[in-house]
C-alpha cells in the first residue's frame, strides 16, 4: 500500500511494506508504513524533519497515524536499550525486579545533561507491570535482538561503534 503523500506529513524516504514486519502483529496490523520527511508542524521559515508511522483503517488513513521528531525516535531507541539491558543482566537481583531503595536505573548523557531511566514508582500496579514487561521482553528477545543487530551493524558502518 502506498503511502499518501498528499497530506501534512511530506514523506521523503519510506517503508512501505512495515506491516509484514510489524513485530507480534505482522500480517494483522493497521500500521501500514514508515516514513522520514518533512513534519507536518513545520511553519513557515522553519523546517523539522520527523519519522511518521502510518497507520490504515481499512478504508482511510487514520489519525491515530503517530509522528515523531527524529531525536524523540532515539532518544525511545535509547531507553529500550537500556530498559533491555537492565531486564536482562540486573532485574533478576531483586525480589521485585527492582531496587525499592533507589528505582534510579541509569543517567545517559545527553546534550550537556542527562535523560534519567527509572523504573515509575507512581504506578500503582508496578510489582504487576514490571514483571509482565520482564514476561513480554523475555518471549520477544529473538524479534527484538534481530532488530538490535541491524541496528548495531548499521552504527558500525557509519562509524558510531568504536572498535
Amino acid at each position: 500500500m502506498k503511502i499518501p503523500v498528499t497530506l501534512k506529513h511530506k514523506p521523503v524516504i519510506v517503508s512501505e511494506n512495515y506491516e509484514e514486519i510489524d513485530g507480534r502483529l505482522a500480517g494483522n496490523t493497521d500500521a501500514k508504513g514508515l516514513s522520514i520527511g518533512l513534519a507536518q508542524w513545520n511553519d513557515r521559515g522553519k523546517v523539522d524533519v520527523s519519522a511518521k508511522i502510518w497507520r490504515y483503517t481499512g478504508e482511510k488513513w487514520s489519525r491515530q497515524s503517530e509522528e515523531m521528531p527524529l531525536h524523540r525516535v532515539l532518544d525511545l531507541a535509547i531507553l529500550i536499550c537500556r530498559m533491555k539491558q537492565y531486564l536482562k543482566e540486573e532485574a533478576y537481583q531483586y525480589e521485585k525486579l527492582y531496587d525499592e531503595k533507589n528505582p534510579q536505573i541509569d543517567r545517559i548523557g545527553l546534550q550537556g545533561c542527562a535523560m534519567t531511566v527509572a523504573v515509575c514508582e507512581d504506578n500503582p500496579m508496578l510489582e504487576e507491570d514490571i514483571k509482565l514487561v520482564y514476561e513480554v521482553m523475555g518471549k520477544d528477545d529473538e524479534m527484538m535482538s534481530e532488530r538490535l543487530y541491524a541496528l548495531g551493524r548499521l552504527l558500525k558502518d557509519m562509524g558510531y561503534v568504536r572498535p
